[in-house]
Formats: structure tokens, sequence, C-alpha cells
């Protein structure tokens, strides 16, 4: 039998003739506002902690392997960075001793000509 908002306030008229107005109002407000079937039961919250458990699980992996990921692209990206800027310091010192030998042996190749 479905419980229905007629059948409740007919429960409390009753419960207010038999035990008076303030213990009826008691007792149901002591009911749930639905059906007990409506009700959760310890049995349902320990199966829906199960069940959170589980998909914070997935999303702790989800999150580990995401962050994994980042920081395999940032390791890549600084050893890229650093590739990089040795190249170019080892191509700036090349191109100062470059410079040097030819200001050293510019004018020694003038002496020789003459």
């Amino acid at each position: 039998m479905a419980i229905d908002e007629r059948n409740r306030l007919q429960l409390a008229e009753a419960l207010k003739r038999a035990l008076g107005d303030e213990e009826g109002i008691t007792l149901m407000e002591l009911l749930p506002p639905v059906g007990w079937a409506d009700v959760a039961t310890k049995h349902d919250l320990l199966a829906l902690e199960s069940r959170i458990d589980a998909r914070f699980e997935i999303v702790d992996a989800r999150f580990e392997a995401l962050e994994l990921r980042l920081d395999a692209r940032l390791e890549k990206g600084f050893r890229q960075i650093v590739v990089t800027m040795m190249s170019l310091f080892i191509t700036g010192f090349l191109a100062v001793v470059l410079a040097g030998a030819v200001a050293v042996a510019a004018p020694c190749m003038r002496i020789t000509r003459m």
C-alpha cells in the first residue's frame, strides 16, 4: 500500500485524538516524511560508500597518470631547452674564438704578402 499525504494526515489526526495534540505531533515528527521503502539503510549507505570509494580510486589513478605524463613532457621540454642553450653557447664560443683567430691572423697575413 502506497502512503500518500492524505493517509499521513489521517494518521496524524487519529494520533492527536488518541494521544493528545502535542504527543500526536511529536510521534508524527519521528516518522520519515516518505515511505519506509525510501529510507536508506546502513547496508545501503555501506554499498554507496563502496561505490564512491571505487570511483575515487579511478579518479586518483587518472590524476596519477596525468601527473606522470606532465612530468615526462616537462622533462622532455627541459632537455630540449638545455640542448638548445648548450648549442647556442658552443656556437657563440666558437664564433668568438674564430673571430679572435681571424683578428690575430689578419695582421700576419698582410706582413707575409708584402
